[in-house]
């Protein structure tokens, strides 16, 4: 038998093995126990990077762990394959977005399988497949049929030199992230998804993931952003015609005599009829435009406002009249694009009101008697009692609140109402690389849905990035077809989904993939939901929710009845590393770094990235430590949901344990008789790395690992200890694959380990039945006795008494008193 493990020989060889046995295949049909575990799958960029190592671990540990426990376990893998950077590539690389595409994903497949990951290669799909995409368009059209999907003008953010339609967070102090151009802000067409009929239900089911990180649910729950408040509309004074009023939403109706000023957003019909009377007001909506586009940026930008010269009436007192502004820090995405500042109870009115000089008025305030105390550096947003409030003061905030509604309905200028902040899904997109619209336009009969024997609508393959701007809309006969209906000339709809619409039902699609529809319900269904999903905390908000959606809207129509798609969701930490730059400031690669004959700069440990080129390449370190040593690493350094710094030093210790644990499993293990407390590690450690791993602790399980390690170690030889060195590989084989099917063999077992079943834990040899009693002497420990547990105090005085070290510091004498508590400890006060 060989003295070392040899990693290269043995990871090519069992994953040779596993692929000829289809070891990792799903049964659709199985009477096991199902399980499905995914991990969100990647875009692919060129090369896997150890972040992609770190996740895929996680969920191949807990994949073959339910294997071995007797589940039939669902782990497949694909590809997020549609987006910008292969049209940027296509742009700089002048190479086909789909050639680009097709050959990361050769790359980047070969890698995943270099680690033995026990995916289902067989349910492989990457989402700029026809295959794919085509079903996606079927379902968007089921939507369209059903009413979730529409048409309407919007705004959005344009870049004129890309010519495309940028997301906020592609919009940088004004200007485009790639051209660097000043952004525009213009109205097109956009096709909308009705999320927003969902947001009850999207709010409500988020009490029921309980397996979700709180952070995440919470995060959520703010975007869905439920706000309970009053509508009311203000009157304008002397108004022109058709700017007689204006409805406002508000959470705070108990602050309403705190107001100072009312606002507009540049974008409310009022402001822009204004401004198409008065050149500075036109100007200042402009310059407003320019600015940043998310609530985040509104946040910390200048508040900036343009008083129209109009005022408008206070609604509980008509002789109370308040300035009109236009400001740059009021959304038409929220509300009603109107709001009435209380510059004393919110930070953003405060900050407008300081600049120009508006009244700041307390009426909340922590008592009574604090009714005139002026506010200081800041909004004072808390709670308390109404003061300075006429009829509301005393009252406590919510009790306020009711009583402004009361008045309001009563009187009929304002009702309770509920907004969202969650807006419907835009997914328009004018760009080539993505799904394409099923939609066909005729001049006659509109929009039209491509009718589903035409499906797939494929890309063309035959178009030009020379030009900025989107080339479906430039090609010369993609776009040209019929109309469905009257048969006259049509144009195809030449805008692409949002990328979030592929990977809002790809886990449905992996589970049940017939060829002539999405997915077959029944078979999905046996899969659904999602029993652990893992990946970055990056996605918490988005794609979580737009699948979360996507169910509900297929459940709606009658195609699913599963409606949380992920039962279980973990967000693991980022791989890090240190940053080098050379004098100049040009980032350096590790590798770079070691070889560089000037002067380094070593930076902060950040998130591997390319830009920063302070990766590790996978490869490189397969090569040289194999496969299981980068996963063992990968799952003993950190918690999971903490980031995981790379050493050299980390991964060399994680080779020698996969070459220690050789030695011990292909030792000489043979012996006889039975080692109790051995026995007794044994057990205990098998129960606690399967909870371990339940609990996605991985770090924990590869501590119990490396415990039983020691005392298999350190045990005389014996039948027990023969015992644990056969289990013990049972126990790592979820971890490193290769060493266990390597070791497995050579000790002559039949078949594959990660076929064998995960050893049961003897609830008998769980429970201690021996404990270590320290014994002190005036506080001072002395000696260590092993007792059986629940000994009598008696004894265990009696024992400690008759410690020979005991005797020699006593010296003879008596102790004064003698403390015993019960399984822990004797103390003798002498």
């Amino acid at each position: 038998m060989a003295a070392r493990f040899n990693p290269l020989e043995a990871d090519a060889h069992w994953q040779k093995v596993w692929e000829e046995q289809g070891s990792f295949h799903a049964s659709d049909t199985s009477a096991k126990p199902r399980s499905y575990v995914l991990e969100m799958f990647p875009y692919p960029s060129g090369r896997i990077h150890m972040g992609h190592v770190r996740n895929y671990t996680m969920g191949d540990v807990l994949a073959r762990y339910r294997r071995m426990k007797g589940f039939e376990v669902l782990h497949p893998m694909g590809w997020d394959a549609f987006g910008m950077p292969a049209e940027n590539a296509a742009m700089e690389k002048k190479v086909h977005p789909g050639e680009w595409t097709r050959a990361n994903i050769a790359t980047m497949s070969k890698q995943l399988k270099r680690l033995g990951f026990a995916f289902d290669w067989s349910r492989e799909l990457a989402t700029c497949d026809p295959d794919y995409y085509g079903h996606e368009q079927a379902l968007f059209l089921d939507l369209y049929e059903a009413g979730l999907v529409y048409r309407k003008q919007s705004e959005v953010n344009w870049d004129p030199v890309d010519m495309t339609v940028l997301a906020n967070e592609q919009v940088i102090d004004g200007k485009g992230w790639r051209s660097g151009a000043q952004v525009e802000r213009r109205k097109l067409s956009q096709w909308f998804l009705k999320i927003t009929d969902f947001a009850e239900d999207l709010l409500e089911g988020l009490a029921s993931l309980d397996q979700w990180p709180d952070k995440v649910r919470l995060m959520q729950e703010n975007w869905i952003g439920k706000s309970v408040g009053m509508r009311f509309r203000f009157r304008i004074c002397d108004p022109k015609p058709g700017m007689e009023s204006f409805e406002v939403f508000t959470t705070r109706p108990d602050t309403i005599f705190g107001s100072s000023f009312a606002a507009l957003s540049p974008d409310h019909p009022i402001a822009q009829a204004l401004a198409e009377e008065n050149q500075e007001i036109a100007a200042f909506i402009a310059e407003c435009k320019r600015g940043g586009t998310t609530a985040a940026e509104m946040e910390t930008a200048e508040k900036l406002g343009f008083d129209t010269g109009l005022s408008v009436v206070h609604p509980l007192d008509p002789e109370w009249k308040l300035p009109l502004y236009i400001a740059n820090f009021v959304l038409m995405d929220y509300g009603t694009g109107a709001i009435f500042g209380v510059p004393a109870h919110d930070q953003r009115d405060f900050e407008f009101a300081t600049k120009y000089g508006l009244p700041i008025r307390r009426v909340v305030a922590p008592s009574i008697e604090q009714a005139d105390e002026p506010i200081g550096e800041g909004a004072e947003n808390g709670g308390g009692v109404i003061v300075n409030s006429r009829f509301l003061d005393g009252m406590d905030v919510e009790a306020a609140k009711a009583e402004v509604i009361r008045r309001a309905e009563s009187e009929g200028w304002g009702e309770g109402t509920t907004v969202w902040r969650l807006r419907d899904w835009g997914v328009s997109r004018q760009r080539y690389w993505g799904t394409p619209i099923p939609i066909i336009h005729c001049g006659s009969c509109g929009p039209l849905a491509v009718p589903k024997e035409q499906l797939p609508v494929v890309l063309p393959k035959d178009v030009s990035f020379d030009i900025p701007g989107n080339p479906l809309e430039r090609h010369p006969t993609w776009s040209k077809t019929d109309c469905p209906r009257c048969g006259a000339a049509a144009r195809r709809e030449t805008d692409t989904l949002d990328t979030f619409v592929n990977s809002s039902w790809y886990f449905i699609r992996f589970a049940s993939q017939p060829s002539d529809r999405p997915f077959d319900r029944q078979v999905a269904e046996r899969w659904l939901p999602v029993d652990q999903y893992i990946g970055g905390v990056e996605h918490a908000i988005l794609h979580l929710l737009y699948a979360r959606f996507w169910t509900r809207a297929l459940s709606r129509i009658g195609r699913l009845s599963v409606e949380e798609p992920f039962k279980g969701l973990f967000t693991q930490g980022m791989v890090t590393h240190a940053t080098y730059q050379d004098s100049e400031g040009r980032w350096l690669t590790p590798e770079e770094a070691e070889a560089h004959s000037g002067p380094i700069i070593v930076g902060r440990v950040e998130k591997m990235s390319k830009s920063k080129k302070n990766t590790v390449d996978p490869d490189a370190i397969i090569n040289q430590y194999g496969a299981d040593a980068v996963r063992w690493f990968m799952l003993s350094d950190s918690p999971p949901e903490r980031d995981l710094p790379w050493s050299v030093s980390g991964i060399e210790g994680s080779w020698r344990f996969v070459q220690r644990l050789w030695r011990i499993a292909t030792g000489q293990n043979s012996g006889r008789g039975e080692d109790k407390a051995l026995a007794r590690k044994l057990h205990q450690t098998i129960a606690a790395v399967g909870a371990n791993i339940e609990a996605l602790a991985f770090n924990k399980a590869v501590a119990n690992i490396y415990e039983l390690a020691n005392a298999v170690e350190k045990a005389p030889a014996s039948a027990t200890r023969a015992e644990a060195a056969r289990t013990l590989l049972l126990l790592v084989a979820p971890m490193a694959p290769h060493l266990a099917e390597q070791a497995w063999a050579a000790l002559g077992e039949q078949g594959l380990i990660a076929d064998a079943a995960w050893p049961e834990a003897d609830p008998a040899l769980l429970v201690e039945d021996e404990v270590t009693i320290a014994v002190q002497i005036n506080g001072k420990l002395r000696d260590t006795l092993t007792a059986p547990k629940g000994s009598p105090r008696e004894t265990l005085q009696e024992m400690a008494l008759a410690s020979d070290k005991v005797i020699r510091v006593l010296e003879g004498k008596e102790p004064r008193k003698v403390i015993v508590v019960p399984d822990r400890l004797v103390n003798l006060v002498a």
